[in-house]
């Protein structure tokens, strides 16, 4: 799974969200910029800036806030402080006690981080965790980020995610559903679409020529032949039929239980799993700090932390900003490949 050493391209920014700001959003983006090194790349945060300082005196951190008029400003001040650009809450945070009255800042907030990134004033979008209870309650429609970020983006097919840790990555094929509907659920053309939309970033994103997909079975013993399930005769076989014939190395369907440990894992670049749990359980038993969310399929690159808001972390200063991190090297090195490919999707 090595993906070959990224040039160094000169690039914009990242553009990084608020996410809720009752949760661990605040904290960690405050603990990225104060860990940074040298080869950092350089980010920006769309949220309130007295809402940071505040924050970073509670938590103890030495990190100076300054606030910038415009993205392109962000790499001159990143050395020395953090560059914010302004959206002022319509309450007060307190930690752990969102309220649903700044849930239209925490939309404006991605939606200017998408609209700069779409502009090539932003090298990627990278959006903190957002409470989705509280969303829904100031009327936010969508399930979750990615499901938005697909509508403001438009296009025919709906985004993918994929979940990414040093040594696996995984497609979840169906994402939040009740267990219950999944193999109602399924079909044949999601699970292509899914091998399609991974194939495509393995190559473009990830620097692998020749991509290998496994796709995982739904049932036991990936079905016995019928005898515990027939979607993989049904659903899983043509669809790896069809992926084939479109030159993509894939196998499959594979058992979920024999699929993730060590040696399985050097077989593949990705598995295409059939459920949530069936990818993101392997995915954060291994590597529960680090791991990362990507959205395939979008005109633009959106990566985040694989958490939540975190809600009983916040203003304890004992939120663990690994995830974020993780993020935010991950989407500047998708855009250094980009660009050094001259993928006119990261304008110049």
């Amino acid at each position: 799974m090595n993906a070959g050493v990224v040039p160094p391209i000169a690039l914009p920014p990242i553009a990084l969200t608020m996410g809720e700001p009752a949760g661990i959003g605040g904290e960690i983006t405050l603990k990225a910029w104060h860990s940074r090194q040298a080869g950092t790349h350089p980010f920006f945060v769309i949220d309130d800036p007295a809402r940071l300082t505040a924050l970073a005196e509670r938590v103890g951190l030495r990190v100076p806030i300054v606030e910038i008029d415009e993205p392109e400003a962000a790499a001159a001040e990143f050395a020395a402080a953090l560059p914010v650009l302004g959206s002022e809450l319509a309450v007060n945070a307190d930690p752990g006690r969102p309220d649903p009255a700044n849930v239209p800042t925490v939309i404006a907030a991605i939606d200017q981080a998408v609209a700069l990134t779409r502009e090539g004033r932003a090298a990627a979008t990278v959006t903190n965790p957002i409470h989705k209870a509280t969303m829904y309650e100031g009327g936010f429609a969508y399930p979750g980020h990615t499901e938005y970020l697909g509508a403001i983006a438009g296009g025919d097919a709906p985004p993918q995610m994929m979940l990414a840790v040093p040594g696996l990555r995984v497609v979840p094929v169906t994402v939040h559903l009740p267990l219950a509907d999944v193999a109602g659920t399924l079909t044949s053309d999601m699970i292509v679409a899914a091998g399609r939309a991974t194939a495509e970033a393995l190559r473009r994103d990830f620097a692998i020529a020749a991509p290998r997909l496994v796709v995982a079975a739904l049932n036991p013993h990936a079905g016995e032949a019928g005898a515990l399930g027939a979607e993989e005769r049904a659903i899983i076989n043509p669809a790896i039929e069809t992926l084939r014939a479109d030159g993509i190395e894939v196998s499959g369907p594979a058992p979920a239980d024999t699929l993730f440990h060590a040696r399985a894992r050097a077989t593949y670049d990705a598995a295409l799993c059939m459920y949530h749990d069936q990818a993101l359980i392997p995915l954060k038993t291994i590597d529960f700090d680090h791991g990362v969310n990507i959205t395939l399929g979008l005109p633009f690159i959106r990566t985040s932390p694989d958490h939540g808001t975190a809600l009983a972390l916040a203003g304890t200063g004992e939120a663990i900003p690994t995830s974020l991190i993780a993020a935010l090297t991950m989407a500047g090195e998708m855009a250094s490949r980009r660009r050094a490919h001259g993928d006119a999707r990261v304008a110049d």
